[in-house]
């Protein structure tokens, strides 16, 4: 009976040590997603709450770095190259600190996100671009510190920190026009000759109409003439050896075969050799 006691409360105590009490986050994470025209951004960050404390000037003193938020840094991610007061910020993920002061807030877009807080040795090689921008009073305290992404327009946004009576936000632009006009001029050129063989090849897998497997085939090889690839011409042999051509299979074959030789790719050379003695 002691053995029997002795074992249950073995399987008790592993069990009560092994239970993990959860509580709510004194600063809980968030994560910020938003298309500004056709760019991708993304915060993410820890809400601090005021609960009865002053903020700035006070918590989070004036002039001094700030992680902006808590427990870990605050994390900005740009989709593209953004522009902010006319200097331009590459794409990727940067950690977002501030110098809050009364009247303006200091901006600094650090290439090192991976730190818990502010880093313990700054390196200023590492800030891709700081900026400054006005703060704004507002009428009414909020309690949980907040960023927004506001103002949208097709190629901006402005990046906004609300906590406190405080509003102080930052406005980056992004290339949606340049983008616009580069797929605009792409469509209207129409498709890639990588389109047109991904579609015969397709096609032949798939066994649809060979014919206009073929006819897709043909135009993907014609528009790489200057640099055939033998890649392609294989692909092309076997279309059209399907299609009843053998003559035009035999031709591409042996044009495939000769760029594998060149190429020195022993697998495409082995390939075109088979097919060869194939249509013999």
């Amino acid at each position: 009976m002691k053995k029997i006691l002795l074992s249950l409360f073995v399987v008790a105590l592993s069990t009560t040590t092994n239970a993990q009490l959860k509580t709510p986050a004194p600063s809980p994470a968030a994560k910020l997603e938003q298309t500004v025209g056709l760019t991708e951004v993304s915060v993410e960050y820890s809400r601090p709450g005021m609960r009865g404390r002053a903020i700035f000037g006070d918590l989070v003193p004036y002039g001094k770095l700030w992680r902006t938020g808590a427990n870990a840094n605050t994390k900005v991610t740009f989709g593209d190259d953004v522009t902010i007061d006319g200097k331009t910020l590459k794409k990727g993920t940067y950690a977002l600190f501030t110098k809050p002061g009364k009247d303006s807030w200091e901006f600094i877009f650090y290439s090192d996100a991976n730190n818990w807080g502010t880093p313990r040795n700054w390196d200023d090689a590492k800030v891709a671009l700081s900026t400054t921008a006005k703060v704004q009073p507002m009428p009414m305290k909020m309690e949980t510190f907040t960023i927004i992404i506001d103002d949208l327009t097709n190629d901006s946004a402005v990046l906004g920190m609300l906590w406190e009576d405080v509003y102080v936000g930052v406005k980056f632009n992004t290339p949606t026009g340049k983008m616009v006009e580069e797929s605009i001029a792409k469509v209207m050129a129409g498709p890639a000759a990588n389109d047109y063989f991904s579609s015969a090849v397709y096609y032949l897998q798939e066994g649809k109409d060979i014919n206009k497997a073929k006819e897709w085939i043909n135009k993907a090889v014609d528009m790489t003439k200057d640099q055939p690839r033998f890649w392609y011409l294989r692909q092309q042999s076997l279309i059209l050896a399907k299609a009843g051509d053998k003559k035009g299979a035999v031709a591409a074959a042996k044009a495939s075969l000769a760029g594998a030789e060149k190429a020195g790719n022993a697998d495409y050379v082995k390939m075109n050799k088979e097919f060869l003695a194939e249509m013999k």
